[in-house]
């Protein structure tokens, strides 16, 4: 019980309200790249991506996680994490419906939990950690070691 309390503390709800708001934006840039500039829906959709990153990294950076270290290593562990999470998401999905026969649209819902853990976890305590966030990584490096052994 105490890992999980200093797990789940403020920062995950504004992590998730991040996520919603990104998704958004980026869904905002897509559109009106599409209608106002007539793109076509690869590179509005990359454009649209790369909006809602950067929307999510600004987001999480200053408010979710209140970081105030060095912003390019941050960005590129940022960025690392994220191709991980959506290499996770991917292999759910298609997990989902090669293996388990899952129909398409419930594989990919079945997709978002193991990205948004995954980034949230790597988020808190490698991407924006800080001295109040650390307390939580030695508990979180035990679970880890404990589920490793057969």
């Amino acid at each position: 019980m105490p890992f999980q309390r200093k797990l789940l503390d403020a920062s995950a709800a504004r992590f998730l309200l991040v996520g919603v708001v990104n998704t958004l934006f980026g869904l905002l840039v897509i559109y009106a790249l599409k209608w106002f500039l007539g793109m076509g829906d690869a590179v509005a959709n990359l454009l649209g991506y790369l909006c809602g990153l950067s929307l999510s990294f600004l987001l999480n950076s200053r408010w979710t996680f209140r970081y105030s270290g060095p912003r390019l290593p941050a960005l590129v562990k940022f960025l690392l994490v994220i191709g991980l999470a959506y290499g996770l998401n991917l292999a759910t999905v298609l997990g989902a419906i090669h293996v388990l026969r899952v129909d398409t649209y419930l594989a990919h819902l079945l997709g978002i939990p193991p990205y948004t853990i995954f980034s949230y976890v790597c988020s808190r305590f490698l991407v924006f950690k800080s001295p109040h966030n650390q307390e939580c990584v030695p508990c979180l490096s035990s679970v880890v070691k404990s589920s490793a052994r057969p």
